[in-house]
């Protein structure tokens, strides 16, 4: 019998990054919040020098406010209200097939719900899909495990924000190995696997 291995290996030129509802009315709900958005936004600033489209969707802002300021998602692709749980939307699909895009890192709110639908339609539609484990949260502390969990089983590769960044370097020798090993560094305090 042979075994198939999904090994999905990064590669930068078609990875897109999802920011998936960071928003201000979470600020003082969600489960370690200051280390999301610190994630969030050393992940911005690397797909900025690694030159990785980026797409952030707010969840009805009218009622829970846009992206939090300390994140800077001026050069995002596309930035899209929603009321679907899931960011998988048709401009969101655009974006994805204008960048010849087959993977994609996930990082957001909440861990169970957008995060968790997300990643399923993803998943669904054939592309690769790297969750991150620091990157990811809900209101309810247990239900991130759980999430993460039933991500796993349906194919999502969890991961952290520093290993994707040095994945998608593949080589030290990489022109911008520097920058990102300077940006991991600056980051290294405020950031971390969430628990």
């Amino acid at each position: 019998m042979s075994h198939i291995r999904n090994v999905s290996k990064l590669n930068s030129s078609k990875t897109a990054f999802f920011v998936c509802d960071i928003q201000e009315k979470f600020r003082q709900l969600i489960h370690q919040f200051p280390s999301l958005v610190s994630t969030a936004a050393k992940m911005l600033t690397a797909a900025t020098i690694l030159e990785i489209p980026v797409v952030v969707t707010e969840q009805n802002p009218k009622a829970l406010g846009s992206t939090v300021p300390e994140l800077d998602i001026s050069a995002a692709k596309s930035v899209i209200s929603k009321t679907k749980f899931s960011m998988f939307l048709p401009e969101v699909e655009i974006v994805l097939k204008e960048h010849s895009t087959r993977s994609v890192v996930l990082f957001g709110l909440e861990s169970h719900v957008c995060i968790l639908q997300t990643a399923l339609d993803l998943l669904e539609n054939n592309y690769d899909v790297h969750v991150l484990a620091d990157g990811v949260s809900s209101i309810n502390n247990p239900e991130i495990d759980i999430a993460l969990s039933r991500m796993r089983q349906a194919g999502a590769l969890i991961t952290t924000s520093e290993s994707i960044l040095f994945q998608l370097l593949v080589d030290s020798k990489n022109e911008k190995f520097r920058s990102i090993s300077k940006l991991v560094k600056e980051y290294k305090e405020a950031t971390g696997v969430l628990d």
